[in-house]
């Protein structure tokens, strides 16, 4: 068994990434590509076929279903493959929901070819691989999670970071102005700030979102 190659589906809508993916994995031994993905649909109708131990899942693609969205339609099935999510995104509003979706690994796509090797291993067996800076941003978090914000607050936050009234930010993600406000109420306390410049900073220093500079 132990002699069996570990067969990976890469799923990154960059030819050139994938590409790159694949001339490091395919130096590793026991460690084969046997597809490649464009989509995340396409990712996840290979994965359900069968002859995929590990499958390598950018976080955004162009248009249509999530990295994270894959994961959980990919995990949910029965003898479904490991995902290492890999890609340029570590903010908690990306990390979380991907995790959450079935996430064996996260990594960065600045990641050294043998810690990427030994994520695809580690996950191969059915341990979790985090990057380094992920791994400490959610202990962190476990250690506060009064500073936790959820999925939908940390989306709020970070349209108020690009610049969105509460009435556009209510009319993007079809919430009514007194949601937003609810939500922007509630994240005001988990910060310990009380403005929306001062949360957003807050927020940016703890990694919850991503710097808009």
């Amino acid at each position: 068994m132990t002699d069996q190659p570990i067969r990976l589906l890469l799923a990154d809508d960059h030819p050139i990434v994938r590409a790159g993916l694949r001339a490091v994995l395919e130096t590793e031994p026991g460690l084969v590509v046997v597809a490649e993905a464009e989509t995340a649909e396409a990712a996840v109708a290979r994965a359900a076929e069968g002859d995929v131990d590990v499958v390598l899942m950018d976080l955004r693609f162009k248009g249509g279903m999530t990295g994270a969205e894959a994961t959980a339609a990919i995990t949910s099935r029965a003898g479904a493959p490991r995902v290492v999510i890999i890609t340029t995104y570590d903010t908690d509003a990306d990390t979380v929901p991907a995790i959450e979706a079935g996430a064996t690994g996260y990594l960065l796509k600045d990641a050294p070819p043998e810690e990427l090797a030994a994520a695809v291993r580690s996950a191969a067996a059915g341990h979790t691989a985090l990057a380094p800076a992920v791994a400490d941003r959610l202990v962190n978090r476990l250690r506060t999670p009064g500073t936790g914000l959820t999925r939908r607050e940390a989306e709020v936050l970070g349209l108020v970071a690009d610049g969105l009234s509460n009435q556009a930010i209510g009319a993007r993600l079809h919430l009514t102005e007194g949601t937003v406000k609810s939500h922007l109420a509630r994240i005001y306390t988990k910060l310990g700030v009380g403005s929306r410049t001062a949360a957003v900073a807050a927020a940016t220093d703890l990694g919850i979102i991503g710097s808009r500079r």
